[in-house]
């Protein structure tokens, strides 16, 4: 601190001067403290969410309460509505590729992040509903289970249901993925991996990406060679399950198996 004398009726007196103060850098670790523009109508969606829970919110409202944390300090209702009308449903929001839900004015990585995680949630939540449980019994709950995680993927993949004697799904693993219309499969293969879960029975599912579920001729000939193969070892094939947007195909319900 500076000082100055000063004479006062004979007396020399020191005063303080003080200096200027050093202008303030703005590091950014206190914008966090700073309310959001958008922090009121964010606190309403809230309460009337845990008021009224999710039935009495729209899609784009559901959408735009999720992407609360990820963008913390943009307006989310736009950038919903958005997401809607370029892929057309919650559900296809959820299952589009990362990249091209980045087309989208305002998604990032954290919003991909946070829509993953969602959509992840859901079928961690729907294969607890299945798992150990006898599956001719909770039939549609395994169908809108495989549906929602195969449906809307743009590669086709297989995949298979294992069950114990008590018709109990005990795994379920995805046992090839391919390109847009082909995936390959060996028939070799599922019937030692049924072996290595001591299953008394398999459900087999692939997806077409075209939304179409119909069979192909390849997808019955390919089911034939399974059942075949399977049958002198004590294994049944309970079902092949073909899924796509447009709905599903049972080989059982077909005549097929």
């Amino acid at each position: 601190m500076a000082r100055r004398g000063l004479k006062d009726k004979g007396f020399n007196l020191e005063l303080p001067v003080a200096l200027p103060a050093a202008p303030r850098l703005d590091t950014g670790q206190d914008k966090a403290s700073v309310p959001s523009p958008h922090s009121g109508h964010r606190e309403r969606v809230r309460k009337r969410f845990a008021a009224a829970g999710p039935d009495v919110f729209a899609d784009y409202e559901l959408l735009e309460l999720a992407l609360f944390p990820a963008l913390p300090r943009q307006d989310t209702k736009p950038i919903a509505k958005a997401l809607l009308a370029r892929f057309g449903s919650f559900a296809d929001v959820l299952n589009a590729p990362p990249e091209r839900l980045k087309e989208i004015d305002g998604v990032g990585d954290a919003a991909v992040t946070q829509l993953k995680v969602m959509r992840a949630a859901g079928l961690r939540l729907m294969r607890e509903g299945v798992m150990h449980k006898p599956v001719l019994s909770t039939w549609n709950v395994v169908l809108d289970y495989c549906r929602a995680s195969m449906a809307y993927d743009m590669q086709e993949q297989f995949r298979i249901l294992f069950l114990d004697k008590k018709n109990r799904l005990i795994a379920d693993e995805i046992q090839q993925k391919g390109t847009v219309d082909h995936t390959p499969v060996y028939v070799r293969e599922v019937v030692k991996r049924a072996l290595e879960h001591a299953s008394s029975a398999i459900i087999l599912v692939h997806n077409h990406p075209s939304g179409d579920p119909t069979p192909s001729r390849a997808d019955i000939d390919m089911t034939a060679l399974i059942v075949a193969a399977a049958r002198p070892l004590g294994i049944t094939v309970h079902d092949h399950i073909v899924v796509g947007r447009l709905g599903h195909a049972s080989f059982r319900a077909l005549k097929l198996i």
